[in-house]
């Protein structure tokens, strides 16, 4: 079991997410606490870099974590639309 840690610049992304997104969102949190950082099951699933991942929530929207030296703590450091995403 991870435990997933979601920072203030993810926060107020989730926040001006649309409601679905949203739910998205929270089972994607939900898959990060359950399997840990390697999600191959969510569209566009990809290594950013060492330990950094991210996926495609839908076309617009985003998510953005890191797993830092196989570490059970997951930080979810960015969630949004695709246009502001750190990568």
């Amino acid at each position: 079991m991870y435990r997933v840690i979601i920072n203030r610049t993810a926060e107020k992304g989730m926040r001006k997410m649309p409601e679905r997104i949203r739910q998205k969102m929270v089972v994607l949190i939900d898959d990060l606490e359950a399997k840990g950082p390697i999600q191959k099951d969510w569209k566009n699933f990809s290594m950013l870099g060492k330990d950094e991942y991210h996926c495609h929530l839908d076309k617009k929207w985003v998510a953005c974590w890191q797993c830092k030296n196989d570490s059970i703590i997951i930080e979810v450091n960015y969630a949004g639309s695709r246009e502001n995403a750190p990568y």
